[in-house]
């Protein structure tokens, strides 16, 4: 499961992220301290996200690629 959360973190965040906006106006009487701190928990989410995608990013530019001849 931890793989699955770390390989499609990206995916999950703009689900949630999506889903948010969503849920505040379609769902009545929800109070507003409620929307407002899982929206703050969606900012620091997504601060997450952008660390292990440039983690990955950083791991991908260091791999060697294989199967790659020079002419």
């Amino acid at each position: 499961m931890s793989n699955f959360l770390h390989d499609h973190s990206t995916r999950l965040y703009a689900v949630a992220a999506a889903a948010l906006p969503l849920v505040a106006f379609y769902v009545d009487g929800l109070p507003t301290e409620l929307i407002l701190a899982l929206a703050a928990a969606i900012l620091g989410t997504g601060e997450v996200v952008q660390r292990i995608e440039d983690n990955k990013t950083v791991k991908a530019l260091l791999h060697e690629p294989s199967g790659i001849t020079e002419d």
